[in-house]
């Protein structure tokens, strides 16, 4: 049976690698170009990229008193690979160099690395903070290239360059009835390297990538950041995070293994037992993968084995995987419901009808007169318009219909300036800050909300998507009017 920080490692190795290698898998391909994208700590002096020099994880424990907490560090260190020819005067760089049937790449790869530490919450709770050095020593290596007569041809020099970074640990005591405690813990790399121009790939070797720690507990538990009971969401909410996520790892209902990840994951995060092994694209389809790696051709394949040795393990992975497991990748059903102890799972019982809501018409005074319920799929009662669309309620009318916002009236061909933010917004509503839009129809959703269908004013696509009814939405308060009414001629026109 898995124990807790077994499940952890599994999904650790996922973080790790994710994105390492992408499809095809080889060097040349553009998108393993630009390459460790996630949880990358860079040399403080190396400022030309986002990148950052560290992260801070804190999190909360409860009834930790006397317990010991164990850390591990774990991180990918970037391992040059370059093939030189050889030459009359010497060896010279190039990027590939076919010899005995083989190719040989000039390509980085990378070697995992982990740091263990053991700290006392008494410890930390009475002495302060603790610092944890982290230094990896460099090394160098080369690997000639024979040629078909023992000649050589050439060699493959490799090695990491030094590394030095830190652990700071430290605890305090949230004040309140409860006993938590908030555990902190910063990476930092500490490398005093001066980049001096130097690019992102010179930087990486210097860097920490992918970084992310596993914390376990003796004794005590880890609180859930993301969903923390009531009495310990305010702590819950004033810890700080900063390029880093933590969560619980292992089975749900076990709270004594937190993973704090560069990518944000959800708590108790588990590998589908489907997958078949690492293919670096955690969030694609493994059947996808599978299918498009068998399509690679006889070039591509020689090129992706020669790119890293990982890649050739996938190659050899979906040529070997049986059809029973290549079967297994197309999907699979789970139940809410786990079967008990006997192997069995009891046969689940019939849904109960709901309560149907206005305009319903799964029930119709022909059906109850009948004493049969019709079915929203019977073509004989079921109405053109399904009971949730607006047309099927007289008294609704998105065309028509108006909100009054600040006073004014809003309604479809009202201008109004988009000011998202004032609720939770993404990324992409960021973005549409201070744009001009016009309303195209006022929507009433089935909790009495109101929201504004929108296309926006300077957008050469609007009429594309305002006759296929493809609409930014937005809420009343995400909106600030500059007209009021509605246009009397059709918007668009």
């Amino acid at each position: 049976m898995d124990t807790p920080m077994d499940i952890a490692r599994r999904v650790a190795d996922t973080v790790l690698y994710e994105g390492y290698l992408l499809y095809p898998y080889r060097a040349s391909a553009a998108k393993n170009r630009v390459r460790w994208q996630f949880g990358v700590l860079v040399p403080p002096a190396f400022t030309a990229t986002a990148e950052h020099p560290a992260n801070l994880t804190e999190c909360l424990l409860e009834e930790a008193a006397g317990a010991d907490v164990r850390l591990l560090l774990r991180f990918l260190h970037v391992r040059t690979r370059v093939v030189e020819r050889a030459e009359d005067d010497g060896y010279w760089p190039v990027r590939e160099l076919h010899a005995a049937g083989r190719t040989h790449l000039t390509f980085d790869e990378a070697t995992e690395r982990e740091v263990e530490a053991v700290v006392s919450i008494t410890g930390l709770l009475d002495g302060g903070e603790r610092v944890i050095e982290v230094l990896v020593p460099g090394d160098h290596a080369i690997e000639p290239i024979p040629g078909p007569s023992g000649e050589v041809l050439g060699r493959v020099v490799t090695g990491h360059l030094p590394l030095e970074a830190a652990l700071r640990v430290s605890a305090e005591r949230v004040p309140g009835p409860y006993g938590l405690v908030r555990l902190r813990i910063r990476v930092e790399n500490t490398d005093p390297w001066e980049p001096r121009g130097a690019p992102r790939e010179e930087a990486l070797r210097r860097s920490l990538v992918a970084a992310h720690l596993l914390v376990s507990v003796s004794a005590g538990a880890f609180v859930s950041l993301l969903d923390p009971p009531e009495w310990a969401r305010p702590a819950a909410e004033t810890c700080r995070n900063e390029h880093t996520w933590p969560v619980l790892v292992g089975e749900p209902g076990h709270r004594d293994v937190m993973l704090s990840s560069p990518i944000i994951l959800y708590d108790h995060p588990d590998i589908a037992p489907e997958s078949p092994g690492a293919l670096f694209d955690a969030t694609e389809i493994d059947e996808l993968l599978h299918l498009r790696t068998l399509t690679l051709t006889e070039e591509e394949t020689r090129e992706a084995r020669a790119t890293d040795s990982r890649a050739a393990g996938i190659i050899d992975m979906v040529g070997e995987l049986p059809p029973e497991m290549v079967e297994r990748l197309h999907g699979v059903i789970r139940y809410l419901n786990a079967p008990g102890r006997s192997g069995a799972a009891p046969a689940p019982e019939p849904p109960a009808e709901p309560e149907p809501l206005p305009g319903d018409p799964r029930r119709t005074p022909s059906s109850r007169a009948s004493g049969r319920e019709s079915s929203p799929w019977d073509p004989e009662q079921t109405p053109v318009t399904p009971w949730w669309d607006p047309g099927s309620d007289p008294t609704v009318s998105p065309g028509t219909d108006s909100v009054t916002i600040r006073g004014m009236t809003v309604a479809r061909g009202s201008r109004v300036r988009l000011v998202p933010g004032r609720r939770r917004a993404d990324a992409h509503d960021m973005f549409l800050a201070g744009r001009t839009a016009r309303v195209e129809a006022v929507l009433l959703d089935l909790d009495g909300a109101r929201h504004l269908a929108v296309t926006l004013e300077e957008d050469p696509g609007a009429d594309l998507y305002r006759s296929h009814g493809r609409f930014l939405y937005f809420a009343p308060d995400e909106v600030e009017p500059l007209d009021a009414g509605w246009a009397d001629e059709e918007v668009g026109a």
